[in-house]
């Protein structure tokens, strides 16, 4: 009998472009590196230098997706800001806890290698570890022939950062702080399923909507810089990345038993894209745990610091007051109603 020429090509897996690829990561992250003493990229782990100086320095990891944000990324062909969204995800929440991110790592699964696809969200990741002050160091591409369908894929990101003991963020919320919000840049990467629901109910072509076209792949907000930059001063309690499960259960996160976030909606100040969507069929109450609603971010700081804080946030992204902390045994209170 004659002998199969079966290969891993044939299969549907061409390491020849895996490799190619890896040679592209490679010779972008050289432009970007803090150290030369290690090649990372296409080794077998990732090599970094803990910062100077520390005395009693922590650890903090975040792992993040982008969920369903990459079907509209699909549906529209543009990558290069999804990337983006995937650092911003994972180095938010790195800074919630106090710790300056240090380094990135990526994984991204295809059904089939597409190179310019790749690139484009390679070219993305640089980008946000370039706005959050990190090193792309290493990561995973799978091609997948048979898991997914033609032209799918996921990402998924990686990220670690350091913090010294004195500055983490925890149990530092006292009764009077203030808790202002940060505005978002728009829908950052949750609620995804529900847009893409609307759209399909509506029957409306994303295709041919320039506005929704825009929103959609908005990039999330990076806060890294100015959110450090309060930490070093010892500006803040503590603060919140608002991202799926809306205000109310991102803020619940970190506020300690027999203290309460009083939270006044009227003072939030929404974009234009989540009228859209409110105008478009979703209730306020499914608005607002699912979307941020116009709140990135948040901060509990002490009412003494915050004219020394606004002034270091450019104006679209200027914190203001929404509420304060007090004693109580709800951790948070919603009043009022959004001024869509």
């Amino acid at each position: 009998m004659r002998a199969k020429n079966f290969t891993y090509e044939k299969s549907g897996v061409s390491i020849k472009k895996a490799d190619n690829f890896i040679k592209f990561i490679s010779a972008s992250t050289k432009k970007s590196k803090k150290s030369v003493e290690f090649k990372n990229i296409g080794g077998f782990g990732a090599l970094t230098k803990l910062p100077n100086k520390l005395k009693n320095p922590y650890l903090v990891t975040s792992a993040d997706g982008v969920g369903t944000k990459i079907e509209v990324s699909n549906q529209l062909n543009k990558f290069d800001t999804i990337g983006i969204d995937l650092v911003a995800m994972c180095v938010n929440d790195l800074i919630v806890q106090g710790a300056k991110p240090l380094i990135f790592l990526d994984y991204i699964s295809v059904e089939k290698i597409d190179t310019k696809k790749l690139k484009n969200i390679i070219k993305g990741i640089l980008k946000g570890c370039k706005l959050a002050g990190c090193e792309l160091v290493g990561g995973e591409t799978a091609e997948m022939p048979g898991t997914y369908s033609k032209g799918k894929f996921d990402i998924a990101g990686f990220s670690l950062g350091i913090v010294e003991k004195k500055n983490i963020l925890v149990n530092k919320i006292r009764e009077k702080d203030l808790i202002l919000a940060v505005p978002s840049s728009g829908l950052h990467s949750n609620g995804f399923s529900l847009i893409r629901y609307v759209l399909r109910k509506k029957k409306i072509n994303l295709k041919k909507n320039s506005y929704l076209k825009k929103e959609l792949l908005e990039p999330t907000k990076i806060y890294v810089k100015y959110v450090l930059e309060l930490i070093n001063r010892k500006y803040l309690s503590a603060c919140a990345n608002i991202t799926g499960g809306g205000l109310e259960d991102n803020i619940k996160r970190i506020i300690p038993n027999k203290y309460c976030a009083e939270i006044n909606l009227r003072k939030l100040k929404t974009l234009k894209i989540f009228k859209w969507l409110k105008n478009n069929g979703i209730s306020e109450i499914e608005m607002l745990k699912t979307f941020n609603c116009g709140v990135g971010f948040c901060l509990i700081i002490k009412p003494h610091n915050f004219q020394k804080i606004i002034k270091f946030f450019p104006k679209k992204y200027k914190p203001y007051v929404i509420g304060k902390i007090t004693k109580n045994s709800k951790k948070v209170k919603l009043s009022g109603k959004v001024s869509w």
